[in-house]
């Protein structure tokens, strides 16, 4: 791999390898052991494609005991291990190692419960986002959060990612519908966070463990809150004349009070990409097009959709189009939740990112990401949940000219730093992972992550779960906990030490 360093691969595990792969066909028997090297090949990166490692050994438990067995027997003889669960975290969060044992969620694939009364599905976190859906919508509920890779991304992995989704805006990300997770920790104990009570005693660690990138624990379990479908839904396209135009919408939008249930942006070359592949009658004569969805009562979303439909053309639209049937307003969302795929059909490679920024301030990023563009001289289409200023830039580069990859690296750095700048954060929905690892010192300075260290250390002391990810430099946690004398006299010495 390039550009990015991963902690050295440990040689006494490595001489081991035999011996751990049989330890490992102990606990977790049949086909559940993947150690050929053209077989591991199919794990060997998430959906950062650019960057790429076989793992030691991939293991595929189908139980609660085997995980924990693995867990403890890696802890016990120190042997790192890495959790994946379906493998399309865009950060880099998934990516193996060299010297760790890749834990394997995909087995885990049952719903366990659906609790109508309580308006709960408890699933194994191996079950898709869509297949929460898809298991209770004939009684007319769903899973709110949906991101784009929902047919194939599975739960256990949008609680390690905090995943978030077209309808977030209005119902909020994992964090805001997860109730209740069973996890297994480095040493082997399973414990119970949360449950299908909608508050729990104590601390948050629920909260701790939502977006905690697999460094904690392995998520074994998750109930999560389903809703009721709205009774009325309808979306509209709007099209403007610039990017900041439609900008100004979006923040004009939220400013009247409105909350849609959905609210998209794209810019011209994600337009012409999506329509092209989609054909869901997107506009091609504007620079910014916006998805606006409605949801709840028809007399309200009516009443809605007038007072949107004004804010927008007092913002320069051209167009405004609604949906006239359940089927439109899919195909409508068909052709933003298709343009990822779509992108990749007009450049050779493209590298997807996000950052997060105040909503005020899409016109002046905007702007910003197009000095950029011309400065590094690649294109970049731009995809995003404009409603909370989550931004999905796509740069466009070919892998195989020398120097593109590390040019569309060093340009999506720069996004990010102008994200921080005007008072965003690094990521909104796909994590830290490998890929904005050595930026986190841009937004949090050495004290807040030695915080951030300490949480880590209490989970999992030995630094074995997920090493070199989110964290730019690995400390041990004895080195935490030191205490620094300067000229013979300790920091605050009137402070009683224990």
């Amino acid at each position: 791999m390039s550009g990015i360093l991963m902690p050295k691969p440990d040689a006494a595990t490595l001489s081991r390898r035999d011996e751990i792969v049989a330890d490992m066909r102990i606990i977790v028997p049949g086909e559940g052991v993947v150690d050929a090297v053209n077989e591991m090949r199919a794990f060997e990166s998430d959906g950062l494609t650019a960057y790429r490692q076989l793992p030691m050994v991939v293991v595929l438990p189908e139980t609660v005991a085997q995980v924990s067995r693995l867990l403890k027997y890696c802890n016990e003889r120190n042997i790192r291990v890495v959790p994946r669960g379906s493998g399309t975290s865009l950060s880099g969060g998934a990516l193996p190692l060299e010297d760790a044992v890749l834990l394997v969620m995909s087995r885990f694939n049952r719903i366990i419960e659906i609790d109508y009364p309580n308006r709960v599905v408890v699933a194994q976190p191996g079950v898709t986002n869509l297949g929460i859906t898809t298991a209770v919508e004939q009684d007319g509920f769903y899973y709110a959060p949906d991101p784009s890779s929902q047919i194939a991304c599975s739960i256990g992995g949008n609680v390690a990612e905090n995943s978030g989704g077209v309808h977030c805006l209005k119902y909020g990300l994992t964090a805001n519908n997860v109730l209740g997770i069973e996890m297994v920790l480095m040493n082997g104990e399973v414990v119970r966070l949360g449950g299908k009570h909608l508050e729990a005693e104590g601390y948050d660690l629920l909260g701790v463990m939502t977006g905690s990138e697999g460094l904690l624990g392995v998520v074994t379990e998750v109930a999560v809150r389903i809703l009721k479908k709205p009774e009325t839904a309808r979306a509209l396209l709007i099209g403007f004349p610039t990017s900041e135009e439609g900008g100004q919408c979006v923040a004009d939008i939220i400013g009247a009070g409105i909350i849609p249930g959905g609210m998209e942006m794209m810019d011209r070359p994600a337009i012409h990409a999506a329509e092209d592949f989609v054909h869901a009658g997107y506009p091609l004569d504007v620079e910014a097009l916006l998805i606006v969805e409605l949801d709840g009562p028809g007399v309200e979303v009516d009443h809605l959709i007038g007072l949107v439909e004004a804010i927008a053309y007092k913002n320069g639209a051209t167009t405004c189009r609604m949906s006239q049937s359940e089927q439109e307003r899919l195909t409508f969302w068909a052709g933003r939740k298709a343009a990822f795929p779509a992108v990749g059909r007009i450049s050779p490679d493209y590298y997807c990112m996000d950052g997060t920024i105040p909503r005020k301030e899409l016109p002046r990023v905007l702007a910003g990401m197009r000095e950029l563009s011309g400065q590094y001289r690649l294109g970049v289409a731009n995809v995003f949940h404009a409603g909370d200023g989550n931004l999905h830039p796509l740069i466009l580069y070919d892998a195989n000219v020398p120097g593109d990859l590390e040019k569309a690296e060093a340009f999506g750095a720069d996004i990010l730093r102008l994200c921080v700048k005007v008072g965003g954060v690094l990521t909104g929905e796909h994590g830290v992972g490998v890929e904005k690892r050595d930026l986190m010192p841009e937004m949090f300075n050495e004290i807040d992550l030695d915080q951030q260290m300490r949480v880590k250390c209490a989970f999992d002391p030995n630094h074995l779960l997920n090493p070199g990810k989110v964290f730019p430099q690995l400390r041990r946690c004895a080195e935490l906990g030191r205490m620094h004398v300067h000229r013979g006299q300790m920091a605050f010495p009137d402070i009683p030490r224990f």
